[in-house]
């Protein structure tokens, strides 16, 4: 059975929950980027945008650093690549458990799914 961190999948998980946040990821996902052109598309402050940030910062999914005044925010993948690797984890089991359904149903309804002339 493969480990998971818990408070680091929390940490993911809270942070992928807010549709902001999901937006300043996708933008990430082009290459760094500073916090004012981030910020540019979204109709919130800066303030806001920078609340946003600090979040996915605490999560690890976003990594912030400085070219003299700027604040460049770049994407980072472990903490995706483990909230990854913990849905494939059900994924599997529901596509198991999907798969034996889908054989016990044409073993018991054989012509169910055949289409009416």
């Amino acid at each position: 059975m493969v480990k998971y961190n818990e408070t680091q999948l929390d940490q993911t998980f809270s942070a992928l929950g807010d549709p902001t946040r999901r937006a300043l990821l996708a933008h990430l996902a082009d290459g760094e980027c500073t916090v004012s052109k981030l910020a540019d598309p979204f109709a919130i402050s800066l303030p806001a945008i920078s609340k946003h940030l600090k979040i996915l910062e605490r999560s690890g999914l976003v990594k912030r650093h400085r070219k003299g005044r700027r604040h460049i925010i770049q994407l980072q993948s472990k903490p995706m690549q483990a909230a990854m690797n913990w849905i494939e984890r059900y994924r599997i089991f529901w596509e198991r458990n999907l798969d034996a359904l889908e054989k016990f149903l044409i073993q018991t309804h054989p012509n169910q799914g055949e289409p009416h002339e």
